[in-house]
């Protein structure tokens, strides 16, 4: 079982501590700062829906995640951006109890996750990226059994399968399996299982990725007005312009690192979200060989 006690951000041994990313802006501090000695572990905020703490991965030589340290507001629209391989899935898995960490710890609501997975899970609702779902059950069928499967009540979960159905637009598509649901209409349904026991917290791993732009719209107003009344909602995307508009706080990483993270407001300064996001990650290439693309 993971060690409950908070690791302070240091890396394993073996590994070398991380450093700032070359050609970025630094933020907050995710490892000892060179010529200092680190100081105590910052213990789990209790308040926060989510507070990691010194979240380690690594996959063979490839460290995914190198110490990540992050609290996310209560009640907030919290927005996870990185480029492809920044860690955000892996960070996000360990945060709901889908990856076992190497190190560190995740805390629901101040509750110790790992130590508590059964009292921290009932707080979550998770969307998970790629994970595969009973697809030869219908779509009510799916969302029923999710709602069994968290003790709800069947009349319950027959009212509430039959209104998310209706808000995601999927009703016509009730009694059709899964397994020939389009992309769309999967990550729909995958919401709705997600949404049946109305958690604490939500954790959207991409969660408009191949949903069209009414759906999209129709999920922006479910997720707001949970929100509005007191959910808490963590969402990954690679779509900054959404993610700006739809988020009041933001963490941006890469590398396995947290680069920057606080409102959006604050991330961002006088940019766009999106020119705040290139200028800390780095890495736009030049397109100078590209000339025979051009028109003669």
């Amino acid at each position: 079982m993971v060690d409950p006690t908070p690791l302070p951000p240091v890396a394993p041994a073996g590994v070398p501590a991380p450093g700032p990313v070359p050609g970025t802006v630094p933020g907050p501090v995710t490892g000892p700062v060179p010529g200092t000695q680190p100081g105590p572990p910052t213990p789990p905020d209790p308040t926060a829906a989510l507070s990691l703490r010194g979240l380690w991965k690594r996959f063979g030589e490839k460290i995914a995640v190198a110490g990540i340290d992050l609290d996310v507001p209560a009640g907030s629209f919290y927005g996870l951006v990185g480029p492809n391989g920044a860690g955000k899935t892996t960070t996000l898995s360990m945060a709901t109890g889908l990856l076992r960490p190497d190190a560190g710890s995740a805390h629901v609501h101040g509750t110790d996750l790992w130590a508590d997975p059964v009292a921290g899970k009932r707080q979550l609702g998770v969307l998970p990226d790629g994970v595969r779902l009973f697809d030869r059950l219908t779509g009510a069928q799916l969302v029923t059994y999710a709602g069994l499967l968290r003790g709800m009540d069947r009349d319950t979960v027959a009212e509430r399968t039959a209104e998310l159905l209706a808000a995601l637009d999927l009703a016509k598509d009730a009694t059709t399996f899964v397994v020939d649901y389009s992309a769309g209409m999967t990550k729909k349904i995958a919401l709705a299982t997600a949404l049946i026991h109305a958690p604490r917290t939500l954790v959207l791993d991409e969660p408009f990725e191949a949903v069209d732009p009414v759906s999209a719209a129709n999920i922006r107003d479910i997720l707001a007005g949970y929100v509005a009344s007191g959910g808490t909602v963590v969402v990954s995307s690679h779509v900054m312009d959404l993610v700006q508009r739809m988020c009041d706080h933001v963490a941006v990483v890469a590398g396995g690192h947290v680069l920057a993270a606080g409102t959006v407001d604050a991330v961002r300064g006088d940019q766009s979200l999106e020119d705040r996001f290139v200028d800390l990650v780095g890495g736009r290439q030049s397109t100078e060989g590209l000339a025979w693309l051009r028109s003669s």
